[in-house]
Parts: structure tokens; sequence; C-alpha cells
């Protein structure tokens, strides 16, 4: 199961994350906010796309829409959003529950400076129905991204 791989991902790295599960399902940034009762600016979208022909994964404020342009020109052109057989292969995950970090494979991230102005954040966990919350740089710090302006 793929929470249990990220949970395993969490503990071989003692990164002092907790994985929380809420059944009504936190698959939009939608739902998983009023899931856990913050702000829409608080949910981590990971967003996985194709960039100058690799994976990546953009870290979009779940109020932000993500400007492909603006990946394109640190991630590299052209950008396409991933299909869900790209978006598992470089991660690991399916769509609507892709975590910042913990990927099978080493892909590129790019975090949105405006997920910097909370004090916590919320990101998926590995399935549809999983979060946890975190810190900005703790997050910054795990997914070893790059802070950019994506919106």
């Amino acid at each position: 199961m793929a929470v249990d791989r990220f949970q395993a991902w969490l503990a071989a790295t003692d990164s002092g994350v907790h994985v929380r599960e809420f059944p009504q399902g936190t698959r939009t940034a939608v739902d998983a906010a009023r899931a856990v009762g913050c702000e829409l600016g608080q949910i981590v979208k990971s967003l996985v796309f194709v960039a100058a022909g690799r994976p990546v994964v953009a870290l979009v404020s779940g109020a932000n829409r993500l400007d492909e342009r603006r990946l394109g020109e640190v991630a590299g052109e052209p950008v396409a959003k991933a299909d869900a057989e790209t978006a598992r292969a470089a991660t690991g995950y399916s769509i609507g529950g892709v975590p910042p970090f913990g990927h099978v494979t080493a892909v590129p991230v790019f975090m949105d400076r405006d997920l910097i102005r909370f004090p916590v954040v919320w990101a998926a966990a590995g399935r549809p129905d999983s979060v946890f919350e975190i810190e900005p740089g703790r997050l910054l710090e795990l997914s070893n991204a790059t802070v950019v302006d994506l919106k």
C-alpha cells in the first residue's frame, strides 16, 4: 500500500512527520482543507509534470493555480501535465496522493513560494485519504525543493 510505503520512508528518515487519515477523503485541496480545518492555501498540491522530457514535482499552494510557463522557466521546456502512469512511475504514488518527498526515483521538486508564509502546511501522504502536517522549512528540507514563484 502506498501510504504504508510512505510511512516506512518517514520512519527510516526520522522525519518527525505523522500521517493522519480522513475517511471522507483528501483528494482535492478543497477536500483536504475541509477535512483538517485549515485555510485552502495551507494545502500542498503535489503536481507531477514532465518538463524538458523528465518528470518533476511542483508543490503548489492549494489557493494557487500553477503557471506552467513559470515552471518551464526553472524546470525546462516544454512542460506538460504527467499522465497517471508517468506520475506513478516517477513517484511511486497515484495522482491525488502524491507526497512531496519519499519518491521511488530522484524527481526534481519545485516549491511554491506562497507556502512559506504559513506556520504549517498539509500535504498528501501516499493515498487520497491521508495527509500530514509540516512546517514549510521542514518541507523544503525533506523535499530538497527549489523555492520559486509558481502561480
